[in-house]
């Protein structure tokens, strides 16, 4: 094989040669290039030394951060938020027995105005009836007492009616009596006889 090299010396000079190699020649360098392995570089997986010392010191420094400041901040935060539910739900306990109890005594009292207020129609009922009661015994003893003067009245007029009625009867027997007989008959007979007659009639 045959190879050019180029010289230059000086400013116009350039030398030039023909170097020649045979084969023999270009399979030993190709032996001996092929002898000599290449250099492994680095791996882009395995981490190096330096790499694994900044994390292990940074997950150092986060650890002791997170177990000095942030932990005991975050528990003391969880610790009052608990704190706060528990007395929401201790609030709302008394509350809710707060509430039942007042319901309790509302009710308690909802039936004591319930039994105060029938008492009180109770009572109201009985007065009303006494009321009435001596109100109709009022009215039925002033209707027995007109009823007993309309009575008497009637009794009256009847009778001063009757004494009239046996009067006149009386005369007009008496005049009967006279005209059949030519006689005066006695008063005293005729009215006594008139009176036992009307009587008898009125018994029947």
């Amino acid at each position: 094989m045959l190879i050019a090299v180029a010289t230059q010396r000086g400013s116009s000079l350039i030398e030039v040669r023909v170097v020649g190699t045979t084969d023999e020649e270009e399979s030993e360098e190709g032996e001996a290039h092929s002898d000599v392995e290449p250099k492994d570089g680095p791996s882009p997986i395995a981490p190096e030394l330096k790499e694994l010392a900044w994390g292990a010191g940074a997950f150092v420094v986060f650890a002791v951060l997170m177990r000095l400041v942030l932990y005991p901040r975050m528990k003391t935060g969880m610790e009052a938020r608990y704190a706060s539910i528990r007395a929401g739900h201790e609030n709302a306990d008394a509350t809710r027995v707060a509430a039942r109890a007042e319901v309790s005594e509302y009710q308690a009292q909802l039936a004591a105005v319930r039994a105060e207020a029938a008492a009180r129609v109770d009572v109201a009922r009985q007065t009303l009836e006494a009321e009435r009661q001596e109100r109709l015994a009022e009215a039925n003893a002033r209707i027995a007492e007109r009823r007993s003067e309309a009575v008497a009245r009637v009794e009256a007029e009847r009778e001063a009616a009757r004494a009239q009625i046996e009067e006149a009867v009386a005369g007009l027997v008496s005049n009967i009596t006279e005209l059949a007989t030519g006689k005066q008959p006695d008063d005293a007979l005729v009215s006594g006889a008139v009176s036992s007659a009307m009587t008898a009639a009125v018994a029947q």
